[in-house]
């Protein structure tokens, strides 16, 4: 029945549109609801549907089918605008303005209808973009005319202007050409007379709350262009400022104030500024008075309560940005300065992550700022012949840390007291079971952590003093119980070891001497297993922070990690990986102390630890004892004599190699004893000690590879026959049961140790000749003899290491890498945009290093090869996923440099011009690849200026 809308030869059916919409949107049967959903999408697309809109508006009964007949007037009007006939457009542009007069004059049908109109408005809106000012050029002054006839349809002629400088000045980016974009600004800006009066107009007479606020809100959309004239020679700052104190205009009234308070040319309107700042903060101390407890104001206030606080954190940190210049110049200015900048310390107090970003952005520049003055300020007045005048710069730079130094230390304080959690390492299981280490790298909190950290070093470097008492002071309050809590105590101590290089080495001794002894005192006065945990995980925090004093106390670093091993036998949660993750942190930063002779000592630490090895790691879990491994590695990478080093190797390695020759004996006599889980999970271990030790160590890793080497690509070669029959037999489910997962965390393990070795190693003729020729057929051939599900996308990153690594010397090599891994890896990505996304990208990385070291390779494959390889280029350029489109055009612009400048370069072009200029074309245009635009040009322009 619903199929007789597309029947355009026949009068509408309005009352068939509603039962089909209503079916759509109703609660019928799902077939139902895809009936109405399919004609309805037919009916949007028709071309000529358009027309029966002004008869659905006219004759609907239901909401929804009015707006489903704007969704598609206004899909004309973007896109089909300039095609329709004057007639036609002037029809649609009086209708709608009229219906929207029509609906805002009447109180009643305004207020019910508010959605619809607000939908009519954006129509307009849009409509407005192709005819004003051209062919519209009455539009302003109709506009503000008709919004003089009633105080509803003035609301609405408000929202409509807020709409239009939205339009123009936030959303036109990608929607219009620059010059449609400076054509409607240069038309608002010459006819902003009218509107600014009509504003004006209406925030002094109108007694109406609607209309007040819907006036500010569109002022706040114009404050930030409008000709300054507007605002500061007009009574406009005054209106406002008058508005603020009133509780139901206060936020907007705000919001436009900050608009105000960005601006900054120059010092012509420094007075306005400051007058505004004076009036403003007199008025502030009415609403919120000086001593409030801001936080708690704010924890126990209402919506709007919360948004004016929010609200007036933009406003002082963006005056302060413009204008704190002009604020501290003379007495009293300086005054409201100060107490500008204790509201702020309140509001950066509050319990909201965005309210305190707002702030912690401001007070890092505000210091930084300062820091760099006085940094140019210790600049010798000697070396200039301008002694005199920077002595009087020195005293006017003293004055202003002097004007700052109340506000500053109370700044150290909340720092101190707000620390930011630093980067973090978590104990993560990952899909095989296994446990795993991530390091969070991106996250908001480390973000925020490492602003805080900046700003507390500026604070430090400001007042070594100050910061010292006032950390101090935090931990005697934890030692006599007045703020004891754990989070009090993290902070404190993140914060402390925030700073660490920031005082002069004496004075960080002393300091430091001071707050481990208190801690100690702290761990010692305080009862409970779990309280001793903190405080000793803050212990060995705060110690790692400090390289500087360990490197010169061999003797406390010795007892630091002779500590950290007692708390390696610790069972209490946390504490192992706490000394884990410290003793690794602080073998990279004081490594050589540990393997030269110490004074008083008999033989290097390293000896001492390598000993004792078997008892310090004895109740560790499996990846405590990686990263213990890969700290000793580091150690021993730090010794310069290659035969002690390999000594230390050996000895660090005897236990793992001791269970490796053990499993490689046995699997010798049967092979069925390397299918046992335990013997997996055995082997799995191992290869991760290697790993961590490989990234620890580099080259000098080659005598431990050595060993294992070859044992290991046949452990690789029968698990992965083992995972291929199990595929084989179960069918895709069985490469998700746990068994096939761990043999799968073998293999990848085992790429990923070779990976690690090549990509630190240094001799690439050694990896040359004896590392790659062995791997060619375990890895490469198993890659392409595997079914889809177990082939492991390591295998190509993998190769594009080695190709990275040795260049030109893996030339011959190209076929068979290309051969082994090309059709089949292509055949597993090209399906969809979704399956398999690590094999996507590690595929065009290892095409795009083959690309860069070996291009010369590409001349032998035969034409169907290059085919191949130019549809797999053209395929990930078009792909969704930003990263694997940019490593596609990154690709191609590098492929067609290099055969511009072979002998090659007629032919190529010959072959793939056209293909390749319609193929960016089509991405060009298509909004879904927009990150790309920068190279789909440089590809055009180097097409283009092809010389044939």
């Amino acid at each position: 029945m619903a199929e007789k809308l597309l029947d355009f030869t026949q009068p509408f059916d309005v009352g068939l549109l509603d039962a089909t919409v209503a079916a759509f949107y109703g609660t019928g049967s799902k077939e139902e609801r895809a009936a109405a959903e399919r004609v309805l999408r037919q009916l949007q697309e028709h071309p000529d549907t358009w027309t029966r809109v002004v008869t659905i508006l006219q004759n609907s009964s239901i909401p929804n089918s009015k707006f489903y007949a704007l969704q598609v007037l206004e899909g004309v009007i973007k896109y089909r605008w300039n095609a329709l006939p004057v007639e036609q457009r002037d029809g649609i542009k009086n209708y709608i303005s009229d219906l929207i007069v029509q609906l805002s004059s009447n109180e009643a049908s305004f207020r019910t209808e508010r959605l619809y109109v607000n939908k009519l408005n954006i129509i307009l809106v849009q409509v407005l973009k192709h005819e004003w000012p051209a062919r519209w050029p009455g539009f302003i002054p109709d506009l503000v005319s008709a919004a003089k006839s009633s105080e509803t349809l003035c609301e609405n002629c408000m929202v409509i202007l807020k709409l239009l400088s939205e339009e123009v000045f936030d959303f036109s980016r990608g929607e219009l050409t620059q010059s449609k974009i400076k054509e409607l600004k240069n038309s608002l800006n010459s006819e902003f007379q009218l509107i600014h009066e009509l504003c004006q107009y209406v925030l002094s007479m109108s007694q109406r709350p609607e209309l007040i606020r819907a006036t500010l809100a569109t002022l706040h959309a114009f404050l930030s262009w409008i000709p300054l004239g507007y605002i500061f020679e007009s009574a406009l700052l005054e209106t406002l400022l008058k508005l603020f104190p009133v509780a139901g205009y206060r936020n907007l009234a705000l919001q436009c104030l900050t608009e105000v308070a960005v601006l900054s040319f120059g010092d012509f309107y420094d007075a306005q500024f400051v007058k505004l700042y004076t009036i403003f903060t007199a008025q502030l101390q009415m609403i919120l008075p000086p001593g409030t407890n801001v936080p708690e104001s704010y924890g126990n206030g209402t919506d709007e309560d919360q948004a004016f606080i929010q609200n007036l954190a933009m406003f002082f940190t963006a005056f302060f940005k413009s204008h704190i210049g002009v604020l501290e110049s003379n007495q009293e200015n300086q005054t409201a300065l100060l107490m500008g900048l204790e509201y702020l310390i309140g509001i950066s107090y509050v319990d909201d992550t965005e309210v305190f970003k707002v702030c912690l952005d401001y007070w890092n520049s505000l210091v930084c700022d300062l820091f760099q003055s006085e940094c140019n300020m210790e600049t010798p007045a000697s070396s200039s012949p301008l002694g005199l005048q920077l002595n009087g710069m020195g005293a006017q730079l003293s004055r202003r840390k002097q004007l700052y130094s109340g506000p500053l230390s109370k700044l150290r304080l909340l720092m101190i007291s707000r620390m930011a959690k630093p980067e973090e390492v978590l104990i993560v299981e990952d899909e095989n079971g296994n446990i795993v280490r991530e390091t969070m790298k991106d996250n908001d909190v480390l973000v925020q952590y490492k602003i805080m950290r900046e700003t507390l070093i500026y604070l430090s470097h400001l007042d070594h003093e100050d910061t010292e008492q006032q950390m101090l002071k935090k931990l005697n309050k934890q030692l006599n119980g007045e703020e004891w809590a754990w989070n009090n105590l993290n902070t404190l101590c993140w914060a402390i070891g925030s700073i660490s290089g920031s005082m002069v080495e004496d004075q960080e001794n002393r300091f430091l001497v001071t707050v481990i002894r208190d801690l100690l005192n702290l761990c010692e006065i305080t009862k409970g297993k779990d309280n001793k945990a903190v405080i000793a995980s803050n212990i060995m925090y705060v110690v790692g922070q400090y390289p500087r004093f360990l490197r010169a106390h061999w003797k406390f670093l010795k007892t630091v990690v002779n500590k950290l091993f007692e708390f390696m036998h610790e069972t209490h949660p946390g504490v192992q990986d706490m000394a884990c993750d410290t003793f690794l942190k602080i073998v990279q930063k004081c490594r050589r102390k540990f393997v030269i002779l110490q004074v008083g000592e008999t033989e290097p630490f390293v000896c001492e630890l390598l000993k004792g090895l078997p008892t310090t790691i004895l109740d560790l879990e499996a990846h405590q004892i990686h990263t213990f491994y890969e700290a000793v590695g580091f150690m021993i990478q730090a010794e310069s004599d290659p035969q002690r080093r390999d000594e230390y190797l050996q000895k660090l390695m005897e236990l793992p190699n001791q269970r490796w020759v053990e499993i490689i004996n046995q699997a010798r006599q049967s092979v069925e004893y390397l299918k046992s889980t335990e013997v997996v999970r055995a082997v799995l271990n191992i290869l991760q000690l290697n790993t961590s030790v490989a990234s620890a160590l580099g080259q000098s890793f080659l005598a431990q590879i050595s060993l294992i080497y070859l044992d290991m690509l046949n452990v690789y070669r029968m698990y992965s026959e083992l995972i291929s029959s199990s595929i084989a037999e179960g069918g895709p489910y069985a490469s998700r049961t746990s068994f096939v997962k761990l043999l799968r965390s073998v293999k990848r393990e085992t790429l990923k140790l070779i990976e690690t070795f090549v990509d630190k190693a240094e001799d690439a003729e050694l990896i040359a000749k004896n590392f790659v020729p062995a791997m060619m057929d375990p890895i490469l051939g198993d890659y392409a003899r595997n079914v889809s599900d177990a082939r492991e996308s390591e295998v190509l990153s993998l190769f594009a290491t080695i190709i990275n690594k040795l260049k030109s010397v893996m030339m011959d090599d190209v076929p068979r890498i290309f051969e082994a891994v090309f059709a089949c890896t292509l055949e597993m990505i090209t399906k969809n945009f979704e399956d398999y996304p690590e094999h996507r990208l590690k595929f065009f990385s290892l095409l795009r290093a083959i690309a860069s070291h070996c291009f010369r390779a590409l001349f032998t494959l035969s034409s169907q090869q290059l085919k191949l390889v130019m549809d797999s280029i053209i395929w990930a350029f078009r792909h969704t996923e930003r990263n694997v489109a940019e490593t596609g055009l990154n690709l191609l612009l590098e492929m067609l440099t290099n055969f511009q400048a072979s002998e090659f370069c007629n032919q190529f072009h010959q072959t793939y011009f056209l293909t390749i200029e319609q193929e960016v074309f089509a991405v060009l245009t298509d909004t879904f690849h927009k990150p790309g635009f920068k190279l789909h040009v440089l590809i055009l322009q180097h097409l283009f200026c092809l010389q044939h």
